[in-house]
């Protein structure tokens, strides 16, 4: 990690960028990919899979036996622990679903608004070096509790034509029969568009590489709705002299490993704190499975010694990062002056993985600054809120005169006339 010692406060800018990539020839790449399946469908995806997951497959569809058979290669325990993740999930989430309330805002005028679920939703869950089966929970979970008709689900395939047992078992439990065996840009694609086997879809859910981000955003141009812009995966760690400098090098290896793109950031006023984690981190990253693609990621990272809580405070806001770890001593009083963070734990005994597999909290959040404006997966995300109205008479004639004149002085005459007419009725 790249490390600054109370930097000033002009170089922020330049200490906290996200690494930057040259996306004109990845959008390119991806647009051909996107073009040609939304041309060629299925006949295209084969292709791509074999090109991509060294697979040919006839069948893109996981059958029901697939789904079905997934529980015998599962574990009992790792069973136990998704069906306790998947029972925390839905508690967190069946919170937020909310039932209509009818305002009267003037006598005779009532106003509601309802959430209706958006019926076809498609789910990407990665395959690569992680099969991220937790992301099936946190997206599927909520999807059902909204009432979402059809969850589509698509990953890539092993080079046996298979998905991973795990995927295929989370699918499974959390009600999802429709899985596809396809991954990367082709998967958004196929359901942004529909081919002939994969049905095309109203809104798109689940993280992915650089390509699959890319092809994200373009199909959003295309009028297909994603759940949030997102990058690589990234936490940041605010710590004083109370963190215990093992749990913070944890904190940021966990992150690092995600991907060799993904990025950590440790803030602190302690001096000793920074030497001891900065250790700990070379000590614990060498009994890493995954310690190449942690060192990458944290080639890229920063470490920021600053001289008050109350900078430290300011540089993560600023960061806004997708999550925040609250290593320090009041750690509720400081969660309180957070105004830019995805997801935040607090306190030593918090860890950031426990809201990626099974506090409650959903996992999907946005990174790369978005956190500034956009929200992590909810209920609300699959669902869409429309407003009704009814006037009885009386609550007619009480607003007439109110939008007659508003609609007049916009120059508006026919909104006018559609209130006016209706009055003029009421006095007859």
């Amino acid at each position: 990690m790249q490390t600054f010692q109370y930097p000033d406060p002009k170089d922020y800018p330049g200490i906290l960028a996200r690494p930057v990539m040259d996306t004109s020839v990845l959008e390119s790449r991806v647009q051909a990919i996107l073009t040609d399946v939304r041309e060629n469908g299925d006949s295209a995806l084969r292709r791509y899979t074999r090109q991509f997951d060294n697979v040919w497959l006839e069948d893109i569809r996981a059958t029901e036996a697939e789904l079905a058979g997934a529980a015998d290669r599962v574990s009992a325990p790792l069973k136990s622990a998704i069906a306790q993740a998947s029972r925390n999930i839905e508690k967190f989430h069946r919170t937020q679903l909310e039932a209509p309330q009818v305002i009267e805002t003037m006598p005779g005028v009532r106003c509601w608004r309802k959430a209706v679920a958006i019926e076809r939703v498609g789910l990407y869950i990665p395959g690569g070096t992680a099969p991220l089966f937790s992301t099936i929970l946190m997206l599927a979970i909520p999807a059902r509790l909204a009432g979402c008709r059809e969850i589509v689900l698509c990953t890539p395939p092993g080079a046996n034509g298979e998905i991973h047992s795990a995927v295929l078992y989370a699918a499974a439990v959390s009600g999802i029969t429709r899985v596809y065996k396809v991954g990367g840009v082709q998967a958004i694609a196929a359901m942004a568009y529909g081919t002939a086997t994969v049905p095309a879809v109203d809104k798109i859910f689940g993280p992915g590489n650089q390509y699959v981000t890319c092809a994200k955003q373009l199909v959003a141009k295309s009028g297909v709705a994603i759940d949030m812009p997102a990058g690589p995966s990234e936490v940041a760690v605010l710590a004083d002299d109370t963190a215990i400098p093992s749990f913070v090098a944890a904190d940021l290896l966990s992150q690092a490993e995600h991907g060799a793109d993904s990025q950590v950031l440790l803030v602190t006023t302690s001096p000793a704190l920074l030497s001891r984690t900065l250790e700990e981190i070379d000590r614990q990253l060498e009994a890493l499975p995954r310690a190449e693609i942690a060192r990458q990621a944290l080639s890229k990272s920063r470490a920021l010694l600053v001289r008050t809580l109350s900078e430290a405070i300011g540089v993560v806001n600023r960061y806004a990062p997708e999550h925040l770890i609250l290593s320090v001593a009041d750690d509720e009083a400081v969660a309180g002056e957070v105004i830019h963070a995805g997801s935040v734990f607090l306190g030593n005994y918090s860890p950031e993985s426990v809201g990626d597999y099974a506090s409650g909290t959903n996992h999907t959040l946005p990174t790369n600054g978005y956190a500034r404006a956009y929200s992590g997966v909810s209920v609300d995300s699959f669902v869409r809120k429309i407003t009704f109205q009814k006037l009885s008479p009386g609550g007619l004639a009480g607003i007439a005169s109110i939008v007659e004149e508003m609609a007049e002085a916009e120059g508006l005459t026919a909104h006018k006339n559609a209130v006016t007419l209706r009055k003029n009725n009421l006095n007859d």
